[in-house]
């Protein structure tokens, strides 16, 4: 009985196999093509004095929420108005909750800056490398 349930489960593993193969080649695919990507980056990067300025603006810039639309009606009026939110404040353009954003992903990497000497300063007292 055990052989018999043995062979069921590698069928059934065969057969799902052969139906998602496609499915898998395309992920692994698009996997292989990101590591070429960011290996080139990186080779790049190694001649770039300010590509650690642009990592850590990357860093940061992952660690803000995005600017969200919010349909609503004009207190006023009563007519449908699009707000823009950012950090629960409400902008009525666009270009004033990103700029907001911006300014907030600029002070978290300028923070990063700040507190970089003594991170560096308690993994060695006398090297900054």
């Amino acid at each position: 009985m055990s052989r018999l349930l043995t062979v069921a489960i590698l069928l059934f593993a065969a057969i799902a196999l052969a139906k998602f193969w496609p499915r898998i080649l395309v992920a692994l695919k698009r996997f292989d093509e990101r590591n070429v990507a960011r290996e080139r980056q990186e080779n790049i990067d190694r001649q770039d004095q300010l590509a650690h300025f642009r990592h850590t603006l990357k860093l940061a810039e992952e660690q803000v929420e995005d600017v969200s639309e919010l349909e609503t009606r004009d207190a006023r009026t009563g007519l449908p108005v699009t707000l823009y939110v950012f950090e629960g404040e409400h902008y009525a353009t666009r270009r004033e909750a990103e700029r907001a954003r911006e300014d907030t992903v600029r002070g978290k990497a300028r923070a990063f800056y700040v507190e970089l000497p003594a991170a560096l300063a308690h993994r060695g007292k006398d090297r900054l490398h």
